[in-house]
């Protein structure tokens, strides 16, 4: 694994076993991101991109193969990885500053110099007039802004975004896959997306990893163009080349569904 390698999976398979039998969810699945990349997974449900997630956060272990994350072996979840979900999980309790700084208090490491840091990210997404409110009070794009500053917090060297903006309104949801965009690339972040939206994936990433079911492993990859890659997603979809990789994506979706046999291929 180089010094530039954020992540690494190695022949990853993993079974499900429940009182039907047992189910093999993702089947010798290899793939290396490297540092301050950002990989988008896409594929119909039940290919296991959400299994692979959890995986590659430690949450759970697979039954064969092994996750490397800045170099070191994945046995459980650590604060190299930090994990963004649909939902934004807040305490209705607690303030938004509060929120913000959680992660940082269960690692113990809620110095001065963090949470100074927590307020600066608050700053930056918008939400320093609202670090005093508590959630109920804010709209699901600003709640999903806490979220992402909460992960952000503990400066993980990995961030993994499952379907962070799904359960948005388009418009809001076009205002934060700028605004993760940014956030990423200002500070280096490697991030890994699930989504179920094709043109997400492509307007957001570098490298696209479209995945087949039944069992979930890489059927293509596609590494975008520069052109893409480097613009902004609100402006990505107006990029030259855009919607005919939107249609590819799409015929890989249309020949799993007819049982068309796939192929590792990158295209740039």
């Amino acid at each position: 694994m180089s010094t530039s390698t954020a992540l690494e999976l190695k022949r990853i398979s993993h079974f499900y076993v429940n009182d039907g039998g047992a189910a093999l969810a993702l089947q010798n699945l290899s793939l290396t991101v490297e540092q301050g990349e950002f990989v988008s997974l896409v594929g119909p449900s039940g290919c296991g991109k959400t299994t692979l997630l959890s995986i590659i956060a430690g949450i759970i272990l697979p039954t064969e193969g092994s996750v490397q994350v800045s170099g070191h072996r994945v046995f459980g979840p650590s604060p190299k990885v930090g994990y963004m979900l649909q939902q934004d999980y807040l305490f209705p309790w607690r303030t938004i500053e509060e929120n913000a700084v959680i992660g940082l208090e269960l690692n113990g490491t809620l110095t001065k110099e963090n949470r100074e840091y927590v307020l600066h990210l608050l700053n930056q997404f918008g939400l320093g007039a609202q670090k005093g409110k508590y959630p109920t009070e804010l709209s699901g794009g600003m709640r999903q802004r806490v979220a992402l500053v909460r992960t952000m917090a503990v400066k993980p060297d990995l961030l993994l975004l499952d379907e962070p903006f799904s359960a948005l309104d388009y418009q809001t949801k076009l205002q934060l896959e700028d605004l993760v965009f940014e956030t990423m690339k200002s500070h280096g972040k490697t991030a890994v997306l699930v989504t179920h939206d094709i043109s997400e994936a492509i307007a957001m990433s570098d490298r696209l990893i479209v995945m087949a079911p039944n069992p979930g492993r890489i059927r293509k990859e596609i590494v975008l163009p520069d052109s893409i890659a480097r613009s902004m997603p609100l402006r990505a979809r107006e990029q030259e080349g855009f919607l005919q990789l939107f249609h590819d994506v799409w015929n890989e979706f249309d020949a799993m569904e007819s049982g068309g046999a796939g192929n590792a291929v990158t295209t740039g």
